[in-house]
């Protein structure tokens, strides 16, 4: 856990935490807003009432430290937003609402139009901010690019923070959402921010997911990577730019990441490569790649040991990358691999980089149905075995090119409309690829 001069008290915070949800079978980690399961969590129904919700709530948030008085406060008159996306207000298919990361294509989520815009403001940004990102990059590792281009995307380096109440979105998350227990974790740490002082009610607004601030963190996110850059006081989120930037380099070094490593680098396949290759949890040395006729795109090389996995984030219908530990690192800011390729190309652009070296090509993206179904006929053939989400993640490419492959099909590792025929008929006539 990170602990920058700046860090908010978060362990003697979370050890309460613990405490309080361990009649609910204890707290997970926070997430992101990157969907999830529908599953239903132990302790927090999604139905019932939600006054019997709040009531069994407060026990939990007096023994984080919640006094009776914020509480009283803060939950007078509370009422679940129903009109929030992801309720898991019985069964329901899939939904991508409120996610243009996973219903975009690469060509519309990447547009190098957008892309130069974006840039040059933050670009304008890193020269305003240059004495300040330098001595975040010396402190925690992370490139003031990389901090720039993930405020970047998620507020628009400020413009859109959320419109939501985030007390009232992280309640009816809590009681009714997709990942309850996570929520509930959140909803108690906004009443402790509440109760502490950290934010006003009024300015405590939020996305649909109840991130918040110029970062877009959740609560415990917050009191964990939260961080005061001149060490002067409470960290800033909602206001401060100095504030933001370094809490989010902060919640990166706490991912792990590796000073001096890229996130990624764009490569040149081979004539006929393989798409299967794009494995995430089969890494190679770049030396291997190299040998296979891979090649660097748009500058150097990776050094010779560098451990790297293939990406093909439209198939081959686009570029090709080379990715590391760093990659990884910026999926748990969001699970998105476009988000993460905005992100590092965005943290490029900022620094004086060009446009992908290819192109990205015009493919269909499916509705998150369409791929939970083709998800479901993947495990009935023994080819996927990860969640039903109805994304169109690493893995799930994956488990199509092998499909693909194996039923002798234009191998793209990419769900085209024939692939999905060919899927959905071969898991109905039980046939193995």
């Amino acid at each position: 856990m990170a602990r920058g001069a700046g860090w908010m008290r978060g362990t003697g915070v979370a050890m309460l935490l613990a405490a309080a949800l361990a009649g609910a079978g204890g707290a997970q980690g926070a997430g992101r807003e990157t969907g999830g399961g529908a599953g239903r969590s132990a302790g927090q129904p999604a139905s019932g009432d939600f006054a019997g919700f709040l009531a069994a709530m407060r026990p939990k948030a007096l023994a984080l430290g919640v006094s009776a008085a914020t509480w009283e406060r803060e939950t007078a008159g509370l009422t679940p937003d129903l009109s929030l996306p992801n309720l898991d207000r019985g069964p329901r298919k899939p939904s991508h609402a409120g996610q243009r990361e996973f219903s975009a294509t690469p060509a519309q989520y990447l547009s190098d139009r957008a892309m130069a815009t974006t840039a040059a403001q933050g670009a304008s940004l890193a020269a305003r901010y240059r004495p300040q990102l330098a001595a975040i990059e010396q402190r925690f590792g992370v490139p003031g690019a990389v901090a720039l281009a993930i405020f970047g995307r998620e507020t628009g380096y400020g413009a859109n923070t959320g419109k939501y109440d985030g007390l009232r979105t992280l309640a009816t998350q809590a009681w009714t959402g997709r990942r309850r227990e996570t929520f509930a974790q959140e909803f108690l740490y906004a009443l402790k921010m509440l109760d502490d002082g950290v934010v006003s009610r009024p300015a405590m607004k939020s996305s649909w997911a109840g991130a918040m601030g110029l970062t877009q963190m959740l609560p415990s996110q917050y009191y964990r990577y939260g961080v005061n850059l001149d060490g002067a006081g409470r960290a800033d989120i909602w206001t401060s730019v100095p504030d933001a930037l370094a809490s989010i380099a902060n919640h990166l070094r706490g991912e792990g990441w590796r000073p001096g490593e890229r996130w990624a680098y764009e490569v040149a396949p081979p004539a006929r490569a393989d798409c299967t290759m794009a494995d995430p949890d089969a890494p190679r040395p770049w030396t291997q790649w190299s040998a296979a006729g891979y090649r660097p795109e748009n500058g150097p090389a990776p050094g010779r040991g560098a451990q790297l996995a293939l990406l093909l984030p439209a198939g081959v219908y686009g570029p090709g990358f080379l990715v590391g530990a760093n990659y990884f690192v910026l999926k748990a800011y969001n699970f998105s691999d476009l988000y993460v390729l905005y992100v590092g190309h965005l943290a490029d652009r900022i620094a004086g980089g060009g446009p992908f070296a290819t192109p990205w090509g015009k493919v269909m993206q499916p509705s998150a149905a369409q791929l939970a179904a083709m998800q479901r006929d993947l495990t009935r053939l023994g080819l996927y075995r990860e969640k039903i989400d109805g994304f169109a993640g690493m893995k799930t490419r994956l488990a199509v090119g092998a499909f693909q492959k194996a039923s002798g099909l234009r191998t793209d590792c990419w769900p085209t409309p024939e692939t999905l025929k060919a899927i959905a008929a071969a898991a109905k006539q039980g046939a193995t690829p």
